[in-house]
């Protein structure tokens, strides 16, 4: 069961997906200046209007397992821990310790 950090980002994931082409065609023509100004501030409110998990800032690595949001290995999707102890037991598929 994904703790309540993990059920955010997913939901902030699906919230940037759904709202992605909406919201970069509002920031564009927020950000152009040769359109004119009254053009450009109705484009600004209407990014305003959008909600807090529409922002692709707001989405963040995280441990499937655990959570924690550093020390990520993308490729998994577990933090540095989690991996070597899944590495360890042998639960990923090609994985093994090194030795040299």
């Amino acid at each position: 069961m994904p703790n309540a950090r993990v059920l955010r980002d997913i939901k902030a994931r699906h919230g940037v997906n759904a709202n992605e082409i909406l919201r970069r065609a509002y920031l564009y023509v927020a950000r152009n200046q040769t359109l004119p100004a009254q053009v450009r501030f109705q484009a600004q409110l209407q990014l305003n209007t959008f909600g807090r998990y529409t922002r692709p800032t707001t989405v963040k690595n995280r441990c499937i397992e655990t959570g924690r949001g550093r020390g990520i290995i993308n490729e998994f999707g577990l933090c540095r821990y989690q991996f070597r102890l899944k590495a360890l037991a042998n639960e990923l598929p090609g994985v093994h310790k090194a030795s040299w």
